[in-house]
């Protein structure tokens, strides 16, 4: 056993929460911006298109994140004799992951969008890329700013998953000291303070973000 303070296992936990915060920005805005092409295929007038993201979008929405941070360390490191970094993994893994949530929410958004709109704007003459761009996507993107910054939510508490793999985040460092100092509770419970601090204001900002644009005001 070893005798760690509390200041220094708060500094400790805190050094790797910056990993937490640094792979949950990457996933997101990877998974984003995956995302968004995926939902212009979901979407898409081409019915091969479709099913081929409906495909993309089910598989990573229907297994666990724990096995596809499995089969991205393990899985590719075979069948490719590939050496990835638990670090690459976990972001390989919670990219694809985000990107497929991201699309069903946007998609959903734009699905939204009342039937009229796509009317008006073909009326008017435009193309399906200037109906997107000019009528449908401004609509779609104010619904779904509330369920995008609700779902950041869910991947920041994803990244702890990620310790499975090796990847030293919040979570594996939280292991680690407890196991060093004996004293998992007292461990654990900063751990979990930490967490809520990174969670539950973007959990408020969603609940606010979601009763303005529902009421407008």
């Amino acid at each position: 056993m070893q005798d760690f303070t509390l200041s220094q296992i708060l500094v400790n936990l805190l050094i790797a929460t910056r990993w937490t915060i640094a792979l949950s920005a990457i996933a997101f805005v990877g998974g984003g911006l995956a995302g968004f092409l995926i939902m212009l295929l979901r979407i898409s007038p081409n019915p091969w298109l479709r099913s081929l993201s409906i495909l993309y979008i089910e598989l990573f929405e229907a297994t666990p994140l724990l096995m596809q941070l499995f089969l991205v360390f393990f899985g590719l490191s075979v069948v490719f004799d590939l050496n990835l970094s638990p670090w690459l993994s976990a972001a390989i893994a919670l990219t694809t992951y985000s990107s497929a949530f991201l699309a069903d929410i946007w998609r959903g958004s734009v699905e939204a969008v009342p039937h009229g709109q796509w009317d008006a704007s073909r009326s008017l003459g435009l193309s399906y890329p200037k109906q997107l761009r000019r009528i449908i996507l401004p609509q779609a993107i104010r619904m779904s700013i509330p369920s995008t910054v609700g779902f950041a939510v869910q991947v920041i508490k994803g990244t702890s998953l990620a310790s499975v793999i090796g990847f030293i985040e919040l979570t594996r460092s939280a292991s680690s000291i407890s196991n060093i100092t004996f004293q998992p509770f007292l461990v654990y419970s900063i751990a979990a303070v930490i967490y809520f601090c990174l969670c539950f204001p973007l959990s408020l900002w969603s609940k606010r973000l979601e009763k303005q644009f529902t009421y407008g005001n």
